[in-house]
């Protein structure tokens, strides 16, 4: 059993783990990182990016089908599901060689296999290659998460589906349910929908997306009817069963009735379980909260030594927020003095069509929390960019402390706002107020002249609505 030291070990090599050890390298540690699967993790592999290209590829497919409203025509237009599936698992893995790169780059040792924690300081890794006993004055846990499932239908992987499932499906949905519209719920019912899918959309609270401002989960709701999803809000699965043609469910609705339907396929995103299980939490006497690592601002858990990042500890279950707090992590145990992490500066994003981005408080939040607030609410159809791409339909609306024009929150909903939320995250960040962002000058014409007007307008001065 061979022994080696370092200064610092990452355990777990998802967004947080690889950047951790990455920021650390830099400040000129001795740093090692342990995967049990592939380096980056489930965002990179299985999440974020994956998903990401298949949405790209459902959006050209929605042009293409929609070629006459630009002018244009396109005859015999199919989808080869086998095909973008390809795409998308050869963009995982191009960016996987990539982290594999930065690891070599860096100088990063890569232990492959299972860690455990055994002692402060201390814990053993269980590969191809045996047993492994690493030490190091301090260790990050970047274990990650996974799907939780529903307790009376585990997904088998053929009928019933987590999003890994989702991603590499060996056939297309005729008729899809999707229990749950959190972020990965809502995205996946957009791809299929796009690709030819009958979506049904069922989400127990009472609006979709319910962690963003209800004026978004309004506008979201109104669009995806449109597009012809069945969306079912204040509702539950009561029963679902997988069969040799598809799934069978109760679904209890809003006024309470049970209603029997038939799917061929059914997504399971009600959210997702710690990955905190067998890797030596108990022993060490590591505090938990509903199975999350407990951490101060600095990321530091109880246990001396011992640090805890992304969705392993509490919410938002981001991975930007876990890259972030990586940086926090490394740089404080360097002896660096980082800035704390702030959530209400953590934007979100949700890639659906339309988008959904936002920062900081909703607008009943705010007023929740006692602020007397300044809303501005800016529709799309006043900009001239989005009607030169033909997508007029979204809004920008925007909340401020009408005492000290503090931008409280931000909520966009349209064609790439994705791209545009960091605008106000900076301004958030950076605390500015209501005349920093009057006095900025915005390029015209861009979508990110509707991120001013939203601004304008929440001070009575909207230019173009």
């Amino acid at each position: 059993m061979a022994e080696t030291s370092y200064d610092l070990i990452v355990l777990g090599s998802g967004p947080g783990g690889y950047v951790a050890a990455i920021r650390a390298a830099q400040l000129g540690l001795k740093t090692a990182i342990i995967e049990r699967e592939l380096l980056g993790g489930i965002c990179l592999n299985w999440g974020c990016i994956p998903t990401k290209a298949l949405l790209r590829s459902a959006e050209v497919y929605h042009y293409m089908q929609h070629a006459g409203a630009y002018g244009l025509k396109a005859a015999e237009i199919s989808a080869d599901l086998d095909a973008v599936v390809k795409r998308s698992r050869g963009v995982a893995s191009q960016l996987n060689k990539g982290v594999t790169g930065l690891m070599k780059k860096h100088k990063i040792a890569v232990h492959m296999g299972t860690g455990k924690l055994t002692a402060p300081g201390k814990l053993e890794v269980t590969g191809d290659k045996g047993v492994e006993t690493l030490t190091a004055k301090n260790i990050i846990v970047a274990t990650g998460a996974r799907a939780r499932d529903l307790p009376f239908a585990p997904a088998d992987g053929k009928r019933i589906w987590t999003y890994r499932h989702a991603l590499v499906p060996t056939e297309m949905p005729k008729k899809l349910l999707v229990i749950g519209s959190g972020a990965i719920g809502i995205e996946f019912a957009s791809f299929y929908s796009d690709m030819g899918a009958d979506v049904t959309v069922v989400e127990m609270l009472d609006r979709l997306v319910p962690v963003e401002d209800a004026d978004v989960s309004t506008f979201l709701e109104k669009q995806l009817k449109k597009q012809g999803m069945t969306i079912m809000t204040g509702a539950g699965v009561e029963e679902l069963k997988a069969t040799a043609g598809g799934v069978s469910a109760k679904i209890k609705a809003k006024d309470g009735k049970v209603e029997s339907a038939e799917f061929s396929h059914a997504i399971v995103a009600i959210g997702i379980v710690p990955n905190t299980e067998n890797i030596g939490l108990e022993a060490l006497g590591v505090k938990t909260t509903k199975g999350h690592i407990d951490t101060d601002a600095m990321c530091r858990t109880n246990v001396a030594g011992l640090w805890a990042i992304g969705d392993v500890t509490a919410p938002p279950w981001l991975a930007h927020k876990a890259m972030h707090e990586a940086v926090i992590a490394a740089e404080a145990i360097a002896g660096g003095h980082p800035h704390a992490m702030d959530v209400r500066n953590i934007p979100g994003c949700t890639y659906c069509r339309p988008q959904i981005a936002s920062v900081g408080l909703t607008e009943a939040k705010a007023k929740e929390l006692g602020y007397e607030v300044r809303v501005g609410n800016f529709p799309f159809i006043g900009n001239g960019k989005a009607i030169a791409l033909g997508e007029a339909e979204g809004f920008t609306k925007t909340v401020f402390d009408a005492k000290t024009g503090e931008l409280l929150g931000a909520h966009m909903i349209g064609a790439e706002v994705t791209e545009q939320i960091q605008g106000y995250t900076i301004g958030k960040t950076a605390e500015l107020v209501e005349d920093d962002f009057i006095g900025t000058v915005f390029p015209h014409p861009t979508l990110s002249e509707t991120m001013h007007e939203g601004v304008l307008s929440a001070y009575g001065r909207p230019l173009h609505i």
